[in-house]
C-alpha cells in the first residue's frame, strides 16, 4: 500500500490520457473529404482456373489416403506380410507343445533334486499323490 501512496504522490491521480473535446463531431465528414481524393484503382479478378477449384480436394484426398497408410502400416506391424506365412495351430499342437514344456520342466527338476526313479517312486507312493 505504501508504494502505490508514493506513485500517487509523484504522479498525482490527474489522466492525461484523454481525447481533446468535440473531437468526433466532425470526424466522420473529415476522413470522407481526406478519401474522396485518392483514386482507386480496380483490379480485375480472373476467373478461377480448374486446378484452383480442385485443388483443395485434391488435397484433402491426399491426406486421407496419407492417414490410411500410416494406419495400415501401424497395424500390420509386427504381424505376417502374408497369409503364407501364418501357422494354424490347432488345439492338440498347443496341448503338445504345454505337455513337453511341462516334461522338459519336470525333468529339469529332477535333476537338481539329484532323484533317480525308485527315489521317486517311493517318494510319490508315500505321498500318496494320484494323478
Amino acid at each position: 500500500m505504501k508504494e502505490e501512496e508514493n506513485v500517487f504522490k509523484k504522479a498525482g491521480k490527474n489522466n492525461y490520457f484523454v481525447v481533446p473535446d468535440h473531437y468526433f463531431e466532425n470526424f466522420t465528414s473529415q476522413m470522407m473529404e481526406r478519401l474522396s481524393g485518392v483514386q482507386r484503382e480496380l483490379v480485375g479478378l480472373r476467373k478461377p482456373t480448374r486446378w484452383d477449384t480442385m485443388k483443395p480436394w485434391i488435397y484433402m484426398a491426399a491426406m486421407f489416403i496419407g492417414a490410411a497408410l500410416i494406419v495400415r502400416i501401424a497395424s500390420s506391424e509386427g504381424s505376417p506380410a502374408s497369409d503364407e506365412n501364418i501357422n494354424t495351430v490347432t488345439h492338440t499342437d498347443a496341448k503338445n507343445a504345454s505337455d513337453n514344456a511341462f516334461d522338459a520342466y519336470i525333468d529339469e527338476m529332477l535333476d537338481m533334486s539329484m532323484m533317480d526313479d525308485y527315489s521317486l517312486y517311493v517318494y510319490l507312493t508315500e505321498a500318496k499323490v494320484e494323478y
